[in-house]
């Protein structure tokens, strides 16, 4: 993977997180007081700050896994292992990875877990 492209990603991943941040801010009243008292961090950070068990109770089960998705993703953007399929170690499409910029495997081998799995 070319850094350019990576670089592309984790804004897009960081964006991501963001968005997922304010939707709940803007639904949960209760977090929105709480995350304005803290306007001095960055919104980015809010889900790794003091703010977790609040955040983490509000969240819906599906924004829950986004997150840490995300989070899983920015992490192998940082350790260099971005962009390869953790089951066969393939590299996953530019394309796959532009819709899914946090996915985990290559559509193949997904496709695979998902017959697993049924």
């Amino acid at each position: 993977m070319d850094q350019e492209f990576v670089q592309r990603m984790k804004e897009k991943l960081l964006e991501t997180k963001a968005e997922i941040i304010e939707n709940l801010i803007h639904e949960d009243e209760d977090f929105r007081e709480i995350a304005a008292s803290n306007d001095l961090k960055d919104m980015v950070d809010v889900a790794s700050s003091d703010i977790d068990k609040k955040l983490l109770s509000a969240l819906s089960a599906q924004d829950m896994k986004r997150l840490r998705l995300i989070d899983a993703a920015l992490g192998r953007i940082e350790n260099g292992k971005y962009g390869f399929c953790l089951g066969t170690g393939k590299p996953i499409p530019r394309e796959r990875l532009e819709a899914i910029p946090y996915a985990l495997y290559t559509i193949e081998y997904q496709s695979e877990l998902d017959r697993k799995n049924r």
